[in-house]
């Protein structure tokens, strides 16, 4: 085994050789023009005195890096997403994309590539390797500094996902430059400890701003890269470090817009309209702002993402409008749907709505149009059609389908609400379930905090929860009157009217539980549970849900957990068809990860 387990990582290793961008001279060759980067020979030159010495290097090499980040782009959300629990496949979808969903990915399926990853390292390693970090330009300015770090940056989240979809995998962190270099063999890193080293690795670089290119393509460049702090915060929780966690996105958040600054959660909601009786008309302030908004601004939701051709020859141009959407180029046939699972998850919230009489009301239970029953999210971003029977180019069309989240060519991986929920999972299960459920219900501000949690827990927790300062003059709470000056709400709220109100969503507890460790971990499930659903109905097709059950159901201890909801993508009902057809014991944690070819 052990040199069965050698020799695949060799060929791994081996193939990375040949996909290190070349020098020559004082920049990069062999480089044509693209939409927003730069494509590069699959050659290279096996030499030992080629350094980055100039601003031209920096921008060519952080270039090459981000062309090769566009390879892993769609990927980072099919393998995320057709995993898990929430998508289904229609007749459509290919038979690599059936494999996935199915858990039965073959080497060559075309979404099995670990090379592409080792391509984004081994460019990473090479920049790390040679360039100068106390080199100045004429104006006394760091030239590789900010650089730098975001290239550490990108080293980490592409090992992160490297580890994630493939278990244990080849670690490397300097260039490979020639075939010798290929035939050494390398530790296989699993996911604990890729993160305490790159926790390690990127914690001095968390101060160093971002690089910025300036406007490319009407894309502001800022969101091209990973915040580190915000990495740190994932990389934290991946490795069950909780506190740690959970310290990181609050620095994230509490710097995001510099010192003495805030980064709000916002009041974008879907609700039925304050004067709608019939409960049939919606208000959506919450799709365009979260998915359609790719402008990098101080109350932003878009966080980062990685830029995508225009062209569909480029090479580097995302399919997934075409995998989510009907549209011309598949004649109008998408290929992933919203399951059953999540349909019935969103039914099943209850909705707060407020009248223009001034009292909270609910919905009814039963008469409501089946895309309007509970949380509103789902059908604020999907709406579908099989009847259209309308001409289209001179071809008749009878199916329409559209997912918004994705309208843009653009593949986004990070937005503001995921920092507030994963803040959320980190400080529950560092103890605190009460200040997490906060962050669901009404939102956090300091007033929240001393109400509403720091009762609750002994005296040595107080100088803790108060570390987490949101000023109540910067994060104001959502109101009735909705004034304008309002920026924050829990996150249910999105889609389930207003939460902060409804008396049936509250913090979950035991009262006949006499054991207060026993309660408070009865506590931490019931939240965490509340959780995961959040991040389902917030966070649904956007390629995070099936790394959301991994995490819970390795913290757990529990590959049921994962297990259940993956059979149940059809419902509970077809549970066992969902079974039969996945084959693989999803109970078996080696069946979650990819074969590395």
């Amino acid at each position: 085994m052990k040199e069965l387990i050698y020799n695949r990582t060799r060929r791994i290793v081996r193939f990375i050789v040949y996909i290190l961008l070349p020098l020559a001279g004082g920049g990069w060759v062999g480089v044509s023009c693209s939409d927003f980067l730069y494509d590069e020979s699959d050659q290279v030159m096996y030499a030992d005195d080629h350094q980055l010495a100039s601003d031209a290097d920096t921008l060519w090499a952080m270039a090459g890096i981000m062309n090769k980040m566009q390879a892993i782009a769609d990927r980072t959300i099919l393998l995320g997403e057709v995993r898990g629990d929430l998508v289904d496949l229609t007749a459509q979808a290919s038979s690599h994309l059936r494999q996935i969903a199915l858990f039965n990915v073959s080497d060559t399926n075309k979404y099995n590539r670990p090379r592409d990853y080792y391509a984004i390292i081994n460019n990473c390693n090479y920049f790390l390797a040679n360039s100068d970090t106390a080199l100045r330009n004429n104006r006394g300015e760091y030239i590789f500094r900010k650089e730098y770090a975001a290239v550490k940056a990108f080293r980490a989240w592409t090992y992160l996902q490297l580890a994630l979809n493939y278990g244990r995998v080849p670690f490397i962190t300097e260039p490979i430059l020639s075939m010798d270099d290929s035939e050494k063999q390398y530790d296989l890193y699993d996911i604990g400890q890729v993160c305490n080293y790159f926790i390690s690795d990127i914690a001095p670089y968390a101060d160093i701003e971002m690089p910025a290119y300036n406007t490319i393509r009407n894309t502001d460049s800022r969101l091209f890269y990973f915040p580190i702090r915000l990495l740190m915060g994932d990389l934290y929780l991946w490795s069950g470090q909780y506190r740690e966690a959970a310290q990181s996105y609050y620095q994230y958040l509490a710097t995001r817009n510099g010192q003495n600054s805030a980064y709000p959660i916002s009041t974008s909601s879907v609700r039925f309209s304050r004067t709608d009786t019939h409960w049939t008309n919606t208000t959506d302030s919450w799709m365009t702002s979260s998915f359609q908004d790719e402008k990098y601004t101080s109350n932003g939701e878009l966080i980062t993402m990685i830029p995508g051709d225009s062209i569909p020859a480029e090479g580097n141009y995302s399919e997934l409008r075409d995998l989510f959407n009907t549209n011309e180029n598949n004649e109008y046939k998408e290929s992933i749907t919203p399951s059953q699972s999540i349909i019935d998850l969103s039914a099943a919230q209850r909705y707060c709505h407020y009248t223009t009489g001034g009292e909270f009301v609910y919905p009814p239970a039963s008469g409501l149009e089946a895309n309007k029953r509970g949380d509103l999210r789902l059908q604020a971003v999907y709406s579908s059609s099989d009847n259209m029977n309308i001409v289209v180019n001179g071809k008749r069309i009878k199916n329409y389908a559209t997912i918004s989240k994705y309208a843009t060519r653009n593949v986004h991986l990070y937005r503001r609400s995921m920092v507030y929920l994963r803040l959320a999972e980190a400080l529950n299960r560092a103890g605190y379930p009460r200040m997490a459920f906060q962050i669901l219900k009404r939102g956090l501000n300091n007033n929240v905090i001393e109400q509403q949690v720091v009762p609750f827990y002994p005296p040595k927790d107080a100088a803790f929860l108060r570390s987490f300062r949101f000023p109540n003059t910067l994060y104001v709470l959502e109101t009735t009157s909705q004034q304008s000056n309002e920026n924050t709400m829990g996150l249910h709220a999105h889609g389930c009217g207003f939460a902060a109100n409804d008396t049936t969503y509250v913090m979950p507890d035991d009262a006949t539980i006499a054991d207060s460790l026993t309660r408070q971990q009865y506590q931490i499930e019931q939240v965490e549970d509340l959780i995961m659903d959040e991040e389902a109905l917030e966070f649904a097709f956007e390629g995070h849900r099936f790394y959301d059950l991994m995490r819970v159901a390795l913290r757990r201890n529990d590959p049921s957990y994962l297990a259940r909801r993956v059979y149940q993508r059809r419902g509970t009902a077809q549970e066992g068809t969902m079974h039969s057809l996945i084959q693989a014991d999803l109970t078996d944690t080696r069946n979650w990860y990819l074969p590395l070819k």
